[in-house]
């Protein structure tokens, strides 16, 4: 995992002279396997100080192949609720954010996904009059917070953050399409802030899905942290729901 780390760690913060969108042909371009002849010899000694264990029968699939066989999408929502599981479908949960986004129009800059994740729900939080419970929501590729979401808000965010946010295509650190966002004068109530966390691993833990994720997914998220706080990166690991694979 420490060479798995390194890796990721010098590609995404090595910047490419090109902002033309590429896409890798295979896994391998995207993800090179580690080499004992430039990462040390101690990548193949990575998982033996892993302090975690799957339980007894866990099975892993490792035959179907998940690079270039998954549906794209340009931005990604991530709500906050507090929890580690959810039903079978976040667009089910009567009277959330994540049914109000489900019912409103889409977003004119491509396909978003739209995911809940066990980030807390702020301590500030409170409910309308109407009973909505504000939350906060994580935008992505923008990598920006914003806060006081109820689901009657959804369709200003779509129409004045999801709509100017940068996209997967998008070039990286492309000043106008940060510009575009931050510009934007937000609806009243709500709130924008950048993520701190130079690192934002999601897990799926979405057990009602897959128990497996339910089981993997609290071990993995306690062997990353150990990782991370040992490089000092700042970095967040969360647990969401189904990712789409």
């Amino acid at each position: 995992m420490a060479s798995l780390l390194r890796g990721l760690s010098y590609r995404f913060n090595t910047p490419t002279p090109s902002t033309d969108f590429k896409k890798a042909k295979n896994e391998d371009a995207l993800f090179p396997k580690t080499d004992p002849a430039v990462d040390g010899e101690d990548c193949l000694h990575d998982c033996e100080s892993c302090s975690i264990k799957y339980p007894r029968k866990f099975e892993i699939d490792q035959d179907d192949k998940l690079y270039g066989n998954i549906g794209g999408w340009n931005t990604h929502l991530i709500v906050a609720t507090g929890k580690t599981d959810w039903v079978r479908d976040v667009a089910d949960e009567k009277g959330s954010v994540m049914e109000a986004v489900s019912k409103a129009e889409e977003p004119t800059n491509g396909k978003m996904m739209l995911s809940a994740s066990n980030m807390p729900i702020p301590h500030s939080s409170h409910s309308d009059p109407d009973g909505q419970v504000r939350t906060t929501v994580l935008l992505l590729p923008a990598f920006k917070f914003i806060d006081n979401v109820t689901p009657a808000a959804v369709p200003d965010l779509i129409q004045h953050c999801v709509n100017n946010a940068p996209t997967n295509t998008s070039p990286l650190a492309d000043p106008a399409s940060d510009n575009s966002l931050t510009s934007t004068p937000l609806p009243a109530g709500l709130d924008m802030r950048d993520c701190p966390h130079n690192y934002l691993i999601l897990l799926c833990s979405h057990a009602t899905r897959d128990a497996r994720c339910g089981q993997s997914a609290p071990l993995l998220k306690k062997e990353l942290e150990r990782q991370l706080r040992l490089r000092n990166y700042a970095s967040r690991v969360c647990r969401m729901t189904n990712l789409g694979y």
